[in-house]
C-alpha cells in the first residue's frame, strides 16, 4: 500500500518452516504458472493520474504505446468506489474501498473497464487488478451489516489497519478485515470472482498480502483456478513462503540495495551474497518482482532520479536481467518522469518528460527474446562474473542451453574497463544495444560507461 514498510519477514524467513502455516497443518502447495508468464514484463498503470481526464477510457487510448513498449502485463490500481468517512485528501486512497464489486464513477463506467480488457487482451496483453483484502473504506457496507467481519478492540471500535507485519499504521481512512471469520472469507472470494467471471480480467496484485492469512489465500486461488485456469496471482509481500499461494512476490529487499548502491552507502560487492541468499530461501520457482519505481516508492520516498540519479539505468538493467526477476515499469517512467505524484489527489503525468521509450522496449524485447532470462524455472543459471573493476562494477552471466546473456553494469562515475576472467561461454558475442559483434574471451576486458552497463548475447 505505501512505501517504506520495510519487510523484514524475508530475513527471518531461514529459520522458519518452508511451508505457509495454515489452519490444519502445514500445505504443500505448488503454483502452476501460466504459460503466457514465462518472458512476461509487467507495468504498472495509475489511472486517476495517468491522463488530464483521468478515466479508463482516456487511459485506453495507450494501449497501442504500451505495446510497441512490449508490456505483458498491466497491473491496474484499485478502481473500485473511494470510502468518504474518514477520506484522506479531496479525492482519496485507491486503497481505500467502499464497493468491491463496482466502478468508481471518476474513472469511468463497467462498460469502460470490460472494454479495456477486452482492448489489453486483444493486443495479446493481460490485465491483473489490484486487489485490496486486509482492509475496507469506514462506509463499505460490511461495517454496518457485518461488523464481525472486522478486528475490533475490546470496547469493540473497529481498528484502523495494520501493515504485513500486524504494526499500527496511520491508515485511519480503513478498516481493518477479521481472517478468523468463515463468512468474511467466502464473501471476499465471491467478490474477486466477480471480476473474473463479469470483467475477464486475468489475475490480482493483492496489497498488503502479507497481513492476510496465508490459508485464506491458498483457498482463493483453489478456488477462482477451479474455473479460470492460468490465473497470475502478484502478492504484495517479500515472505517465501507465501509462494504456496502466489505466482510472484516483491523483491524489496533487492530494491533497497540498489538504492544503497546507488547513493554509495553500498558497494556492489552486496550483490553477490544477496543472489546467493535469494537462490537459498526462493529457489527457481518463485517469480521475483524487481523495479526501481512503483506508486508506493514513487508518492513516498520519490522518483527512481531522486533515489538513484543517473544511476536508476544500471539499477533497471540489473532488475530486467537478474535470475527470477520480472521487471516492473511504473506509470510516467517511460517519459522520464521526475516528480512524486500526489497520493491522494489529482495530479497528472507529465508525458512531456525526455522519452527513454527505446532504453525499456529494448529492455523488454532483451528480456522477450534471450531463453537464458525466463522467468523462474524456465531461465538460466546466474554465475557471477570476477572483474578488476571495483565496487561500483558488477557483472555476471545466465545461460540456458546455447543461449548465454552477459551483464556488466557500472554504478561508478567514469567509464572503466572491466578487466574479467573466468567466462566460460567464450567466443562471438553480440551487443545487445548496438548489435556489434564482439569476440570474448575466458579472459577480456569490456568498456562501461559511466552509470551505464552493457548487455553481451550469444
Amino acid at each position: 500500500m505505501r512505501a517504506g514498510l520495510v519487510v523484514a519477514v524475508a530475513l527471518l524467513a531461514a529459520c522458519q518452516p518452508a511451508s505457509p502455516p495454515v489452519a490444519g497443518g502445514s500445505v504443500a502447495s505448488t503454483v502452476v504458472h501460466p504459460a503466457w508468464s514465462r518472458n512476461a514484463v509487467i507495468y504498472e498503470v495509475n489511472v486517476r493520474q495517468y491522463t488530464p481526464e483521468g478515466t479508463l477510457a482516456a487511459f485506453q487510448r495507450h494501449l497501442p504505446r504500451l505495446d510497441s513498449l512490449g508490456v505483458d502485463i498491466l497491473w491496474v490500481m484499485p478502481v473500485q468506489p473511494i470510502g468518504k468517512k474518514n477520506r484522506k485528501g479531496l479525492l482519496g486512497s485507491p486503497y481505500s474501498i467502499s464497493d468491491y464489486t463496482a466502478i468508481n464513477p471518476e474513472l469511468g463506467t463497467e462498460a469502460d473497464f470490460k472494454a479495456l480488457v477486452d482492448a489489453a487482451h486483444a493486443r495479446g496483453m493481460k490485465v491483473i487488478l489490484d486487489w485490496v483484502a486486509n482492509h475496507t473504506a469506514f462506509d463499505h457496507p460490511w461495517i454496518s451489516q457485518h461488523k464481525d467481519y472486522y478486528v475490533t478492540k475490546s470496547d469493540g471500535t473497529i481498528i484502523n489497519a495494520r501493515d504485513g507485519e500486524g504494526h499500527d499504521t496511520d491508515w485511519t481512512d480503513v478498516a481493518e478485515l477479521n481472517y478468523d471469520n468463515a463468512g468474511l472469507r467466502r464473501a471476499m472470494i465471491t467478490d474477486m470472482r466477480w471480476w473474473m467471471d463479469n470483467m475477464g480480467i486475468d489475475g490480482f496484485r493483492c496489497d498488503v498480502a502479507g497481513g492476510v492469512p496465508t490459508d485464506f489465500w491458498l483457498d482463493a486461488r483453489r478456488t477462482l483456478e477451479a474455473s479460470h485456469p492460468g490465473l497470475f496471482m502478484l502478492a504484495e509481500a517479500d515472505d517465501p513462503r507465501i509462494h504456496a499461494a502466489f505466482d510472484m512476490t516483491y523483491g524489496w529487499e533487492f530494491h533497497h540495495l540498489l538504492n544503497d548502491i546507488a547513493q554509495r552507502k553500498k558497494g556492489t560487492s552486496a550483490l553477490g551474497p544477496y543472489f546467493a541468499k535469494e537462490d537459498s530461501l526462493f529457489g527457481r520457482d518463485a517469480y521475483r518482482m524487481y523495479f526501481t519505481s512503483d506508486h508506493d516508492e514513487n508518492s513516498w520516498n520519490g522518483s527512481e532520479f531522486e533515489r538513484m540519479g543517473a544511476n536508476h539505468i544500471p539499477a533497471f538493467v540489473l532488475s530486467a536481467t537478474a535470475e527470477n526477476s520480472m521487471p516492473l515499469l511504473y506509470t510516467g517512467q517511460e517519459v522520464s518522469m521526475q516528480k512524486r505524484l500526489r497520493f491522494f489527489e489529482k495530479d497528472t503525468v507529465d508525458w512531456t518528460g525526455p522519452s527513454l521509450a527505446s532504453f525499456y522496449t529494448a529492455m523488454f524485447a532483451l528480456k522477450h527474446k534471450e531463453p537464458a532470462l525466463a522467468n523462474g524455472p524456465w531461465g538460466g543459471t546466474q554465475t557471477p562474473l570476477t572483474t578488476t573493476a571495483g565496487d561500483r562494477v558488477y557483472a555476471f552471466t545466465r545461460t540456458r542451453g546455447s543461449n548465454t546473456v552477459l551483464t556488466v553494469v557500472n554504478f561508478g562515475d567514469t567509464t572503466v574497463k572491466a578487466n574479467y576472467q573466468g567466462l566460460e561461454q567464450a567466443g562471438g558475442y553480440t551487443d545487445w544495444m548496438t548489435k556489434r559483434r564482439v569476440m570474448l574471451g575466458a579472459q577480456g576486458s569490456v568498456d562501461i560507461p559511466a552509470h551505464g552497463f552493457r548487455v553481451l548475447v550469444r
